[in-house]
């Protein structure tokens, strides 16, 4: 497996993507022309079918292995209160996963995805980086190591989700160093902190935002300076998910933010991935929008785990079974005049 070796390195990858294959893309475009269907009239199911057969270079492609892969950790920042609860429970959601009484456990299963749960030095929250980079350059680079080395190459589809108390505050100083804004813009309730919780996270992000302001607005930096290992994983997976034209999709906000800093310094990174779902979190309809990438479903969800992408799993199967597996007018014996 390819490994980001040094910042460089990332940027490296992160500046050189793969692309679809027009020739796959080209022979589903036909494909779609020629089923028993009026064009265009299965909507946005046919332009996820067209859209997987450029990634994976198929004119008729199929998901034989698909993945959901939760990231794990922890944030020195909840020090100030931005979450309504202990950082404890993300060890404890991660014991849950592992016994399989999750949420995502059982949205896993109904999409018929591998669940692979990844917990990065829970004993070892990042650094508060209202005072501090969250991570040195050597644990970011190991967090983006792991999160591409749970992409296996014989995937069809990875599912991106996350476990992280005071994560979405870490999501929010992301967006705004990523896209601008003030803090307020983008800091929400995440697990349910009241309006002066709200307040308190606003402040907190304006003055990491402020800490960090003469450093060097990278990818890689920014994901250091204030984002957290499980974030810095996620963007690890996308990047070796590109790597290998495997498609990404990606639950909510925590998520989406993960790609905001690599979307900053490359917007061709956002290609290969789909967004799953548009959760109640404020920031995340905003941060889709910069990111180019309309949500398939939008459900009310704030949960994370990967929940909402597992869900929108179900309708891409859906897609690809309809593109696979319709008759075409002429094996039908059907008037190609719908």
């Amino acid at each position: 497996m390819t490994s980001f070796t040094s910042p460089q390195g990332f940027a490296a990858a992160l500046a050189d993507l793969s692309e679809p294959d027009p020739y796959a893309v080209a022979d589903a475009q036909i494909r779609q022309a020629e089923l028993t269907k009026p064009a265009g009239s299965l909507g946005k199911l046919e332009d996820l079918a067209i859209f997987f057969a450029g990634w994976r270079r198929k004119a008729r492609p199929r998901i034989d292995r698909a993945r959901a892969i939760i990231f794990a950790g922890n944030h020195g920042v909840t020090v100030h209160g931005v979450s309504a609860f202990p950082a404890s429970v993300t060890a404890q959601m991660v014991a849950n996963f592992a016994s399989g009484g999750a949420a995502i456990n059982a949205l896993a299963g109904a999409a018929g995805l591998e669940l692979a749960v990844v917990a990065l030095d829970l004993d070892r929250p990042t650094a508060d980086f209202t005072v501090a980079a969250a991570m040195t350059e050597e644990e970011c680079l190991d967090a983006l190591n792991r999160g591409a080395a749970a992409v296996d190459a014989e995937l069809d589809l990875i599912v991106l989700g996350e476990m992280g108390i005071g994560n979405s505050t870490a999501a929010a100083a992301l967006c705004a160093r990523s896209f601008g804004g003030d803090a307020s813009a983008w800091v929400g309730p995440g697990t349910g902190v009241d309006g002066h919780g709200v307040a308190r996270k606003a402040e907190v992000v304006a003055r990491a935002l402020a800490f960090h302001g003469r450093a060097p607005v990278t990818a890689f930096e920014t994901l250091r300076r204030v984002g957290g290992r499980e974030i810095a994983a996620i963007a690890g997976a996308i990047v070796r998910a590109r790597q290998l034209r495997i498609p990404v999709l990606l639950d909510g906000f925590i998520c989406s933010a993960a790609l905001a800093p690599l979307a900053a310094d490359n917007p061709a990174i956002a290609a290969h991935c789909i967004a799953g779902h548009c959760s109640a979190e404020p920031g995340h309809r905003r941060l889709l929008g910069l990111l180019g990438l309309d949500p398939l479903l939008a459900l009310n969800m704030r949960l994370g785990e990967g929940s909402g992408a597992a869900v929108a799993a179900n309708i891409i199967r859906s897609a690809l079974a309809a593109h696979d597996e319709m008759a075409t007018f002429a094996e039908a014996q059907v008037s190609g005049s719908l």
